[in-house]
């Protein structure tokens, strides 16, 4: 991550899911998900670097962690991130069902980490 001058807890908003980008509310499924960076610059990427990682749904609330990063024109680099949301913005609506999650927010802060726990 200091190759991209990152450090833990270094944050921006990203688009939970580029395919339902300003959607409320949007639906998230386990597996893979591709998001982008939203209007801000995070260390060296700039606005509309792809993250992709997963979702998991199992819980109360939603828990996606990145592995990659993509700025345009590149190839993807290693990346370490997750997604937070303050005030319960990952919290699963009703209606979501089994390896499924209603959101009310498209937008997240991602969070910079070390490693995944």
């Amino acid at each position: 991550m200091q190759y991209l001058q990152l450090h833990p807890g270094d944050s921006a908003t990203v688009e939970i899911d580029a395919n339902q980008t300003g959607q409320s509310p949007i639906s998230v499924n386990d597996g893979p998900i591709e998001s982008f960076l939203w209007t801000q610059r995070l260390g060296w990427l700039p606005p509309t670097t792809r993250f992709y990682g997963q979702v998991f749904t199992g819980g109360p609330t939603v828990v996606i962690r990145y592995h990659s990063a993509q700025p345009p024109d590149t190839e993807p680099i290693p990346f370490c991130a997750v997604a937070r949301a303050g005030k319960g913005q990952m919290k699963k609506l009703p209606g979501s069902k089994p390896g499924n999650a209603l959101l009310e927010f498209s937008k997240a802060e991602i969070y910079i980490v070390n490693e995944f726990r």
